[in-house]
């Protein structure tokens, strides 16, 4: 969701932060702003909108500071507008601060500040920071933000500057992901890799309450207790090239096309075939606890929960263990019953979902064992699980998740046949899988190839404003993800359905304006889901069909069909999902939508 920036050094700090911006676009936002120190004291410039129109704004000014925060806000208190935008100032204007997360005792706070005189100009739950801060400000920004932040309750991702203290920052972080950077003669902070990557790939990420203060030549880290903490320096393993459209007219077009190289990626050095087996070290745990293991817990929100319910069909199929798929954000609201043997996967591409954490956290107070499956290396689910798999998919733009989707799948397919493996799946049924693994990338490759075609029926159909997606089996979920895709992106009304499920509601929907698209390939419910296409085209439905390659049959019951090359049936899901993206994509450039950043939409969501 909302992003933050910061620099502190000897460069110009204005294209410093208007680049960091935009690089974190991607995130979603509404309102744009900067703050920096000139010579005068703290000079703000913010506006509702996009980064380009705070560009514009600040186009005309001339800024020579060295110092400065920015910020893109996601609306949560208080509408988008120039007023409610980041960065806040105190009533002095000599405390700038930009803030991601949720105040929630903001109304409390505003109150007792408001007693004392303080004047707030925005309907945010954040100005009540700055305020808080010059409250006990007495020459010591840290100490400022210290006392302030004992108050608050809630998340909080902060960067706050002070005309006093012209080359510093001071960030900390409660459940919101803050990152500083480590340069020459340069420091910087952000929410996301992505803002400083083009400046250093040298990064240090803040653990829940911690303070730094940074200026050009050092930070130092304390907890809110005042305990120092030893910087733990990371490098980052990716380069700027991949945050870059590199020639694609999207990002999402561009993760899409990925996604052959990506699925290597996700299983490289993971298969063992002489053992017909996986290979999961991170996971740490010996093989008598992995056998033991009596019980898992899937849990995740979004597209990442789509993932977790074609692992519950593979994990299941494979191993025969009880799996329970969960949305994090209902699994800290209830009473989950974590019994000996209960293994909790958290599943999150950026690891700093929100509801995600609050779950990983609620079933860690149970007792369980907690492992993650997430694509950021050194995220908030890395770093807190006891275990776990990196999908390594690479920086995702793309609000719309595609790439991250398949890895996920991968890793859990991966993760279903080790535990297999252990149990009753034979050593030639895993051998199979894994032949059929290792040639997964070029038929996804085939299927790109396809495109052109996708679009066509994108153009015979973009106009339409609902949608049926139908499926059965493991491909059920790719029926829900198929939905939510064309939903996200191009705002086209679309629902997700097991297909015999149809005829106990949605089939009232159905005539000449309900397209449906249906998952029909060649498994042990071919013949249902053919049944349930005809009672479609009885009521003048049109529908599109994903079909197996040599399915001659169908072709005469449906008005479009799209063929996916042959693999094992509990594989089908990886190649399935290819033209339900590109039509969702297609669509929506037809009907001129923001493909990258959908409205509403945010990339990691970091509030519940």
């Amino acid at each position: 969701m909302c992003g933050i920036v910061g620099y502190v050094g000897d460069k110009k700090v204005v294209p410093i932060l208007l680049d960091g911006l935009k690089r974190l676009e991607y995130r979603g936002y509404d309102s744009a702003g900067i703050a920096v120190l000139e010579e005068e004291g703290i000079l703000s410039e913010k506006c509702a909108g996009k980064v380009s129109a705070l560009e514009k704004l600040l186009g005309g000014k001339s800024f020579q500071s060295t110092t400065g925060i920015a910020h893109t806000r996601w609306a949560t208190h208080g509408e988008p507008t120039d007023l409610n935008a980041h960065p806040h100032l105190d009533c002095k204007k000599q405390i700038a601060v930009v803030h991601n997360g949720i105040i929630e005792n903001y109304r409390s706070l505003k109150e007792l500040l408001s007693s004392k005189g303080h004047i707030f100009t925005s309907d945010t739950d954040t100005e009540i920071l700055a305020h808080l801060i010059e409250e006990y400000y007495g020459g010591d920004l840290v100490e400022a933000v210290r006392t302030a932040l004992s108050q608050v309750e809630g998340t909080y991702g902060i960067a706050v500057i002070c005309k006093e203290n012209p080359e510093e920052i001071v960030a900390a972080r409660h459940g919101s992901p803050l990152v500083i950077g480590r340069g020459q003669g340069e420091n910087l902070v952000a929410s996301d890799c992505s803002a400083i990557i083009r400046h250093t790939n040298q990064v240090v990420y803040l653990e829940d309450r911690e303070i730094a203060r940074i200026t050009k030549n050092e930070f130092s880290i304390s907890t809110i207790n005042k305990v120092e903490v030893t910087p733990h320096v990371q490098e980052v393993s990716w380069s700027l090239d991949q945050i870059e459209k590199g020639g694609y007219s999207h990002f999402m077009l561009k993760e899409i096309n990925e996604q052959p190289i990506t699925l290597q990626n996700a299983m490289r050095g993971r298969l063992n075939y002489e053992e017909g087996t996986s290979r999961l070290n991170g996971l740490n745990l010996q093989y008598e606890e992995l056998h033991n293991i009596n019980r898992i817990i899937l849990s995740a929100c979004g597209t990442s929960w789509h993932a977790a319910l074609i692992g519950e069909y593979l994990i299941e199929d494979f191993a025969s263990i009880p799996v329970e798929v969960e949305y994090a954000s209902e699994f800290r609201y209830r009473s989950p019953i974590i019994q000996d043997g209960t293994v909790v996967f958290l599943i999150s591409q950026s690891g700093e979902t929100a509801d995600t954490l609050a779950a990983l956290r609620e079933a860690k107070r149970k007792g369980a064992t907690v492992l993650g499956i997430c694509n950021v290396v050194g995220s908030t689910i890395a770093r807190e699980t006891d275990g776990g798999v990196y999908i390594h998919a690479g920086p995702e733009i793309g609000v719309a998740s595609t790439k991250a989707f398949t890895s996920q799948i991968t890793v859990l397919t991966l993760l279903a046949l080790l535990l297999g493996r252990m149990r009753n799946l034979s050593l030639e049924k895993g051998r199979e899988i894994i032949d059929s693994l290792k040639k997964i990338h070029q038929q996804v490759e085939f299927l790109l190839q396809n495109d052109n075609y996708i679009k066509e029926i994108a153009k015979e159909y973009y106009k339409k404003n609902n949608f049926l997606y139908l499926g059965r089996g493991i491909n059920y979920p790719l029926a829900l993800e198929g939905a939510l895709k064309l939903k996200e992106i191009s705002y086209i009304h679309a629902e997700g359905y097991p297909a015999a499920e149809m005829k106990h509601g949605p089939i009232a929907l159905i005539d000449e304006n309900m397209p449906a698209v249906v998952i029909a390939i060649k498994d042990n419910v071919y013949d249902k889901v053919l049944s349930n296409i005809e009672e479609i085209k009885a009521r003048n439905g049109k529908v599109i069909a994903i079909a197996t390659e040599g399915d001659r049959e169908i072709a005469g019951r449906v008005d479009h069909v799209i063929y996916i090359p042959s693999t094992s049936e509990q594989l089908t899901p990886l190649l399935t999902i290819i033209p339900l993206q590109l039509l969702a994509y297609h669509m929506a450039v037809l009907r001129g939508c923001h493909i990258d950043q959908p409205r509403n939409l945010a990339k990691s969501v970091t509030v519940e």
